[in-house]
């Protein structure tokens, strides 16, 4: 897209995203997202009701008074986004493509996390990792990734969702809050990539997808196209039964990916493109936050 294109588009979402983030993820995204533990703030004299085991005995043996410790939540996060940018995020058959609302829930993430004093940090990938953007605070560093996210031209078209995830665990040494964010069409198996970074980070994987990948439309004999693999293929959507077997081909890929999200202990939200991600960003913030 043409410069003017990119800055209106830019623009329009991050309108959207900031407003999203001021009014209806306030407070919520802090309570679902902690901070690293309680980090001492200052000493103050102690009052009845204070935990003695919160006493500073060098400043109450200097005063001859007893001072208690006082402690505040380490509150500042590094919140990484780790994005799918490869072919089949090129799609969408109804309001947008699945790479237009990656873009959208990425910036509403990242301006709640701004929000709240936190880096926002960028792994682009396809089978590769194709650009690692380090973390950052500050409106300028969002918008800069949003036109990344509609702008960048990654060198491969493919997906292996194991070569973020192990570029994640190698490349953030402290623990982080990471968003993998894909459609999850990928042959490979990630699975251990998966486990083990989530284990030293905190991984919530958004899935989003296209209606016309959940289900076929009854329009004849269809061309489709594989922006992955550059292949096409006719299939004829008339035939009922071509439709049920494409049905039960998605709900058992789907009942998969559940699976291995409730293995690995990954918190997981799945967005169809025509719908409002709004609702499910705030039903995995209010589960988090129990």
């Amino acid at each position: 897209m043409d410069a003017n294109e990119l800055i209106k588009k830019v623009r329009k979402i991050e309108i959207k995203a900031r407003g999203l983030s001021n009014n209806l993820f306030a407070g919520q995204y802090h309570t679902a997202f902690k901070g690293r533990g309680m980090a001492f703030s200052e000493v103050r004299e102690y009052q009845y009701g204070d935990d003695v085991r919160d006493i500073d005995w060098n400043v109450t043996a200097r005063f001859s008074h007893p001072y208690v410790k006082v402690y505040e939540e380490e509150r500042e996060l590094t919140v990484m986004l780790l994005i799918d940018m490869s072919k089949s995020l090129d799609f969408g058959s109804s309001t947008q493509y699945k790479k237009d609302m990656v873009a959208e829930i990425a910036a509403t993430l990242a301006f709640s996390a701004i929000q709240n004093n936190d880096k926002i940090g960028v792994i682009f990938f396809t089978d590769q990792v194709e650009r690692f953007i380090p973390p950052q605070k500050g409106r300028k560093h969002i918008l800069y990734i949003i036109r990344e996210i509609l702008d960048f031209k990654p060198e491969s078209n493919a997906t292996n969702l194991g070569v973020p995830l192990q570029y994640l665990t190698n490349a953030i040494k402290k623990r982080c809050t990471c968003f993998l964010m894909s459609d999850f069409i990928d042959s490979h198996d990630y699975k251990d990539a998966l486990t083990i970074a989530n284990r030293k980070h905190d991984v919530v994987a958004i899935q989003v997808y296209d209606k016309r990948v959940s289900e076929l439309p009854n329009v004849g004999l269809m061309k489709v196209f594989d922006p992955e693999k550059g292949r096409e293929m006719y299939i004829n959507t008339a035939s009922k039964q071509t439709r049920e077997r494409h049905r039960a081909w998605w709900l058992k890929q789907s009942q998969n990916l559940s699976d291995l999200f409730v293995k690995c202990n990954v918190d997981s939200i799945s967005v169809r493109t025509d719908e409002d991600y709004v609702k499910s960003l705030m039903a995995m913030f209010a589960k988090r936050g129990v």
